[in-house]
């Protein structure tokens, strides 16, 4: 909204300074401030209001220690970075531009699929909260959304270079013709399905070759392809960060991590200069998505105020559910999907680790009549407090794990 006003003056009048809201940096910056300030300075009204309508958390005795200290702790605290992702990003991003208007559809779509789950939980005293397959549907049904958006929608489009005798004459984008030192080469926007991978021949794979085995005309059903790995992403990250979500600022932290180095990737991505200094796929316009970035990190670092041990609020399912569904969104937009294993390594360990607990336990009781764990309990940051670690120290070296990943991250942008 601030966006719109700022680009009429600066149409209109010449006042100073008003050429700083064109920069991406600049909002970005502001977006991380006004954040912070409502994360903080208004979460601790938030908090209390929460204390007064008796949303505590729930907690069942696992023999973990402390644990039972945390039982009425106010919970739905996600509701505080809702608002910190929201308001920034409609007062600063340019609102018409299509990864915004799907990255604030994902906020609220996964963020009311979380309230009702805690709103049952709390209010309605179902400890089991939305029953799974709700959670399920809601979260393909965005995923279909985004991808679907993502294949059709002609504003969401990558450059690419061409050969110009291969151009359709019948394109409506024109070719436009480059030089990177001696050399001249066309670029061309156009609808495709590539997405970065690391390690492989230009860091870049095509969907549709999944499909290749079909013969001539296979690139007709790569949509089927897409939305597939959509949908995995979407409802695996999702689910990965509410697992995660356990101990005291766990989740949170480890989120801004990879919220840093979503954005850092937007903007490098959406930059025509800089994704041509480093070789790297340009998608045109997604640099706007870096405003988003400073107040999702902005909400998450203000939570945290709050939520670092010991926990004065938990951000619930309203929280988790919303943070994981935002990162995967963000990944597939900026078309960095594929990465999300090594930068989302943390949540795919918790994952992994409840697959793993739950398949051995099961197979050995059907095999040996009695169930057998390979963790004390999962998920894992369950079993080092087993084990004896402090919690917040658990937290400290999972970030430390989560920093290293996000290095290795970006440096894979330039592993081929």
């Amino acid at each position: 909204m601030l966006y719109y006003l700022f680009e009429y003056l600066n149409a209109n009048y010449d006042f100073p300074g008003l050429r700083l809201f064109q920069y991406i940096t600049f909002r970005t910056s502001l977006a991380i401030i006004i954040s912070l300030i409502i994360t903080t300075v208004f979460g601790r009204s938030i908090i209390n209001y929460l204390q007064k309508m008796q949303v505590g958390e729930t907690v069942r005795n696992l023999g973990l220690e402390g644990q039972m200290q945390k039982a009425g702790t106010p919970t739905m605290g996600g509701i505080m970075i809702l608002l910190g992702i929201l308001v920034p990003t409609l007062l600063l991003a340019n609102l018409s531009n299509i990864y915004v208007l799907l990255m604030i559809i994902t906020t609220v779509w996964m963020g009311v699929i979380g309230f009702v789950d805690d709103y049952i939980k709390v209010f309605r005293k179902n400890k089991e909260g939305l029953a799974g397959r709700f959670k399920i549907v809601g979260q393909v049904g965005l995923a279909l959304i985004i991808g679907w958006t993502m294949y059709f929608n002609p504003n969401i489009v990558v450059r690419q270079t061409v050969d110009e005798s291969a151009v359709s004459k019948d394109s409506n984008t024109p070719m436009v013709l480059r030089q990177k030192g001696e050399s001249f080469y066309y670029t061309q926007d156009v609808k495709s399905t590539l997405t970065n991978v690391p390690f492989y021949k230009n860091n870049e794979f095509d969907y549709a070759k999944v499909l290749k085995f079909l013969g001539d005309g296979y690139e007709k059903y790569s949509v089927f392809v897409f939305l597939f790995f959509v949908v995995i992403i979407v409802t695996a990250v999702s689910n990965g960060a509410n697992i995660t979500d356990g101990i005291d600022g766990l989740a949170t932290g480890t989120s801004a991590i990879i919220g840093i180095t979503l954005g850092l990737l937007a903007y490098v991505s959406g930059n025509t200069v800089i994704a041509d200094y480093l070789n790297i796929m340009y998608i045109p316009n997604s640099g706007e998505l870096m405003i988003f970035a400073g107040a999702f990190v902005g909400a998450c670092v203000g939570f945290l105020w709050y939520n670092s041990y010991p926990a004065q609020v938990f951000m619930g399912d309203t929280g988790s559910l919303a943070i994981g569904g935002i990162i995967a969104a963000f990944a597939i937009m900026i078309r960095k999907e594929l990465l999300i294993p090594v930068l989302c390594g943390v949540f795919l360990i918790e994952n992994l680790s409840v697959i793993i607990q739950v398949s051995y336990f099961k197979y050995t009781k059907k095999r040996f009549g009695e169930g057998k764990r390979v963790f004390l309990m999962s998920p894992l940051h369950h079993h080092y407090q087993k084990k004896g670690y402090h919690e917040a120290k658990i937290v400290t070296r999972f970030w430390i794990i989560g920093i290293l990943l996000a290095i290795i991250t970006i440096i894979t942008l330039k592993l081929r």
